[in-house]
């Protein structure tokens, strides 16, 4: 399904999941087991979008009666969907675009549901997009001083073969940042500054571990 700014629903269900990602045009497996999120699954896929809006939480004081959800999310659509042996749902989301929290709405489904506004991300619904001031070689250092220090594994060809979005993108995904910072990774207006971001914190990260030699000049 081909989507664009007429097409997208004015209302999604809301699946809040902290330290969880999502970026357009990527994708994200998720393990679907508490029953109220279950029973998302399956209106999700009753409908043409098929369409699910990852949030994350934030911390708030207690006394704020609001959901404590960051007002920025990112809508997947279910891709592939596998039910287990003792029920569990194993799902597949493709990103599609960006979207920010107009109002929580009140019904009588057990999960979330918000209406939402997609204006400021149209980008997120065209092709991938390119930096051409992209220095692979110099990141790749800074990369691999990184996972050697926080003990990660990856596989290193398709990294090196991947396009700059997939490559960014997919490092904002599995790279442990806390999620504050993963919330700011999904905010950045493009590549780029998406880019420039992942490369300060693993140069922070290296630097508290004090091990600087993959800073990039």
């Amino acid at each position: 399904m081909m989507y664009d700014l007429s097409n997208l629903p004015g209302s999604i269900p809301i699946f809040p999941l902290t330290g969880a990602l999502v970026l357009p045009r990527a994708r994200l497996p998720l393990n679907i087991f508490e029953p109220r999120y279950l029973q998302m699954i399956d209106d999700a896929l009753k409908t043409e979008h098929r369409l699910i809006g990852m949030i994350q939480t934030r911390d708030v004081p207690t006394d704020i009666s609001n959901p404590p959800l960051h007002k920025i999310g990112c809508a997947g659509r279910i891709t592939s969907f596998t039910e287990t042996d003792d029920g569990r749902y194993l799902i597949s989301i493709k990103g599609i675009s960006r979207y920010r929290i107009v109002n929580c709405e009140t019904g009588f489904a057990p999960y979330m549901k918000a209406g939402v506004h997609w204006d400021g991300f149209k980008r997120d619904l065209g092709d991938e997009e390119h930096e051409e001031s992209f220095d692979r070689p110099a990141f790749l250092i800074l990369l691999e001083a990184y996972f050697e220090a926080n003990e990660l594994q990856t596989d290193w060809d398709g990294l090196k073969d991947a396009s700059e979005e997939m490559l960014i993108n997919s490092l904002s995904m599995m790279c442990p940042f806390d999620p504050e910072e993963r919330q700011a990774l999904l905010e950045s207006p493009c590549l780029k500054t998406r880019r420039e971001m992942v490369a300060t914190l693993m140069e922070f990260s290296l630097r508290s571990s004090g091990n600087d030699d993959g800073k990039v000049q």
